[in-house]
């Protein structure tokens, strides 16, 4: 009887295991045949995107659309003397102090270059600037991204938006298609594009860190103020590139960094491309603005 249990087990321990084996094998063919197959489906290629927004990590197409119609700048500013006009501590004592033309002797200003961005509008020349850029030029040169340089002329200048437009004579160029900043949000990628430290064209990239920001700077304290701040990395000859969405479009103006060191430090200042288009546009046509700037400040304000 004893025996009889034993066999009786290992029969039954015998037959699960075929069974187990059995249907492993089963398995592990439907499997093999799938994986087989899977080999001929389509790859895709895996990057990041924002389903909301429809932005993507990759910015290369925005590059390639927004770069070429960024320029660089170059100014000089020519030697000139200027008449002192200082008066001598004896003037009271002496009419014919020897100090009073010594004192009056004309100081010689040297010659001053600088240089910064811009961007082109228009396929016929129209660039706009930061009017602190060209401020006081004798001498403007653009020079564009294939490397082609043009003598500038003013158009028309607004230091309270610190915007100016000058033009190069030339034709067919490539122009930046603008964007809208009131649909701008925070968070959105956006890349800077400028001539920093006399460099080539360069391009950095970031997030909208604010809306509607001012400066603090005492400088323009009587200027109206409303900026886009970014974490785009710009630099000294930045100022007056472009910024841009992910798609390419003109959103804004780069203008300036706030740094306790003179260099960047992590937020960079832009006017919004909705204020720049209404300046621009009165420069063109009038070559001033008088009270357009205030009032076009304050309506991006109150609608951001």
């Amino acid at each position: 009887m004893k025996y009889r249990n034993i066999i009786l087990t290992i029969a039954i321990s015998v037959a699960v295991a075929t069974i187990t084996v059995f249907i492993y094998a089963k398995f592990n063919q439907g499997y093999y045949e799938q994986l087989q197959e899977s080999q001929d489906l389509p790859v895709h290629n895996v990057d990041f995107r924002n389903n909301r927004h429809g932005e993507t990590a990759d910015f290369t197409n925005a590059i390639s659309i927004a770069t070429p119609a960024v320029v660089h700048i170059q100014t000089k500013i020519k030697r000139k003397q200027v008449k002192n006009n200082l008066e001598s501590p004896f003037h009271d004592f002496d009419d014919d102090n020897p100090f009073e033309d010594f004192l009056n002797e004309p100081s010689t200003i040297p010659e001053q270059r600088g240089g910064g961005s811009g961007v082109i509008l228009s396929k016929d020349g129209y660039i706009v600037t930061n009017n602190h850029v060209i401020k006081n030029a004798d001498e403007i040169t653009v020079t564009l991204a294939n490397h082609k340089k043009f003598k500038a002329s003013v158009i028309g200048t607004n230091a309270k938006s610190d915007l100016a437009v000058i033009k190069i004579n030339a034709n067919s160029l490539p122009f930046l298609p603008y964007g809208n900043s009131d649909e701008i949000y925070t968070g959105q990628w956006v890349l800077a594009i400028g001539y920093p430290f006399n460099l080539d064209a360069t391009v950095t990239a970031g997030i909208v860190s604010g809306k509607a920001r001012i400066t603090g700077n005492k400088e323009q304290e009587n200027a109206v103020q409303s900026f886009i701040q970014t974490d785009a990395a710009i630099n000294f000859g930045s100022s007056g590139g472009a910024l841009v969405n992910s798609h390419g479009k003109l959103i804004g103006i780069n203008t300036a960094f706030i740094s306790p060191t003179g260099s960047y430090a992590g937020y960079s200042y832009a006017i919004p491309v909705n204020i720049v288009k209404n300046i621009v546009n009165t420069l063109i046509k009038y070559g001033s603005t008088q009270k357009t700037s205030a009032a076009v400040f304050q309506k991006d304000r109150t609608t951001n």
